[in-house]
C-alpha cells in the first residue's frame, strides 16, 4: 500500500479537495499506474453535480494516461515503465456480448471490476469510491491489465489520455455505433470534446457533408478545423429548417453529443427517411425522450445509442493512436489547455467557455 495525492469529491456539488489517500497493492491481474495526465470530461461533472448518482467520498476522473509503476503477479503484457492509457470498459472476454465483439456491453463488467479490498482509502482507513473503478484524479491508480492499452512513444501522454474516452467514444460512435457509410451526410449536435471527435470520425469515414450544430460560435469555428463542412448556430432559429436549406434534405446520420431530451429530439428531426440518429451524450438520470412514432413506421428512421464507442475499446484505442501518428486524427488541437493538478477545479470552471475543447490536468505538476 502506498500514499498518494488525489482530488476527492466529499460532497455533491462541492469543489474537489486535494488530499493524501492510500492506494492498495495490485491484485494478481492489476497494474499500478502513476498517472501523468487526465482529461476533464462532462461525464465527471454529471457525478460531481449529482445529475448522475454516486456515493461519496469518491475520486472521479476516467480519461487517463500514465506510466506503469508495478504489476500484479499474473500480469504478462505490461511491465514497469510502459506508457499506457486506460479503457473504461474492461471485459470478461467470454460472455455473449464480448464474443459478438461488443466488449463495451460486457455482461460481467461488475464481476470484472470487483476486488476484495477497497482500492482507495483515507489515511484513517475509510473506503473511497472510484468512478468507473478508475478514479483518474489520483496520482496513482489501480487498473486491470485488460483495461490498459500501451501507447507508442511518439504519442504524448497529455494527448494520449483523450484516446481513453473522448476519442474512443466519438470516433467509435461513427465507425462502430452508427457505421457511417462513405459519401453519406452527417450532422453533429453539440461540438464540445466528444462532438469534435465525432466530426473527426465522420471525416475519416468519408462523409460528403458534415454539419456542426452548436450554440457557441467559437465551437463552430473549431468544428471546421476538425472537418465540418457546414455550421449552424442552434440559437439563431429553426435548426432543422436551416439544415434543409443548406443541404436540400435531411442527413443520413445525426449524432447527439449534449445529453438532453431536446437535442435528442432535434437529432431525430434532422434525419431524412431511413436515417439513423445516434445518442452519445449522457443525459441526467430520469431524462425521458418524446419522439413521433410515425417517424419510425412511415419514414423508417432509426434511433440508437452508443456507449464508449460500441466496440472493442482496447483494439480501437490502439488503432486511433496509429491514426494520430499518421496525422489523420487531430489530438494536439483538441487540448485547449494543460493545467496543474492544484488548479483542477479552475479547469472544470474553464470548461464552460465555448473556446475550450478539452482541458487536461497534469497530475505530476
Amino acid at each position: 500500500m502506498i500514499t498518494t495525492r488525489a482530488a476527492v469529491l466529499n460532497e455533491i456539488g462541492a469543489p474537489l479537495e486535494l488530499t493524501d489517500i492510500r492506494v492498495d497493492d495490485p491484485e494478481p491481474h492489476e497494474v499500478l499506474v502513476a498517472v501523468s495526465h487526465a482529461g476533464l470530461c462532462h461525464s465527471d461533472l454529471h457525478y460531481m453535480t449529482g445529475t448522475v448518482p454516486t456515493d461519496v467520498p469518491v475520486v472521479v476522473g476516467h480519461e487517463v494516461a500514465g506510466v506503469v509503476e508495478s504489476v500484479g503477479s499474473a500480469v504478462t503484457s505490461l511491465r514497469p515503465g510502459d506508457r499506457v492509457t486506460g479503457a473504461l470498459t474492461p471485459s470478461c472476454g467470454g460472455c455473449v456480448n464480448c464474443d459478438a465483439g461488443r466488449s463495451t456491453q460486457c455482461l460481467r463488467l461488475d464481476d470484472v471490476r470487483r476486488r476484495q479490498r477497497s482500492a482507495f482509502e483515507t489515511l484513517d482507513g475509510r473506503p473511497i469510491e472510484r468512478l468507473a473503478a478508475i478514479g483518474a484524479f489520483s496520482q496513482h491508480i489501480l487498473l486491470r491489465e485488460s483495461a490498459l492499452v500501451r501507447l507508442p512513444d511518439d504519442v504524448p501522454l497529455h494527448v494520449g489520455c483523450l484516446l481513453s474516452c473522448c476519442i474512443v467514444t466519438g470516433v467509435g460512435a461513427v465507425f462502430r455505433g452508427a457505421q457511417v457509410r462513405p459519401g453519406s451526410t452527417v450532422a453533429v449536435v453539440g461540438c464540445g470534446g466528444v462532438g469534435s471527435a465525432i466530426i473527426q470520425g465522420a471525416r475519416l469515414a468519408g462523409a460528403s457533408a458534415i454539419v456542426a450544430i452548436d450554440l457557441d460560435e467559437d465551437r463552430l469555428k473549431a468544428a471546421r478545423t476538425y472537418g465540418a463542412t457546414h455550421v449552424i448556430n442552434g440559437g439563431d432559429g429553426d435548426t432543422v429548417a436551416e439544415l434543409r436549406r443548406q443541404l436540400g434534405d435531411g442527413v443520413d446520420y445525426s449524432f447527439e453529443a449534449v445529453g438532453s431530451a431536446r437535442t435528442a429530439e432535434t437529432a431525430l428531426a434532422l434525419l431524412r427517411p431511413t436515417g439513423t440518429a445516434c445518442l452519445v451524450g449522457i443525459a441526467p438520470a430520469g431524462t425521458e425522450i418524446s419522439v413521433p412514432a410515425l417517424s419510425f413506421f412511415f419514414e423508417e428512421k432509426r434511433l440508437i445509442g452508443s456507449y464508449m464507442g460500441s466496440g472493442q475499446a482496447r483494439e480501437d484505442i490502439a488503432q486511433f493512436a496509429r491514426l494520430y501518428q499518421q496525422g489523420r486524427l487531430l489530438l494536439d488541437e483538441m487540448v485547449t489547455r494543460v493545467v496543474p493538478f492544484a488548479e483542477i477545479n479552475e479547469g472544470f470552471e474553464a470548461m464552460k467557455s465555448g473556446d475550450v475543447t478539452r482541458i487536461v490536468v497534469d497530475l505530476q505538476s
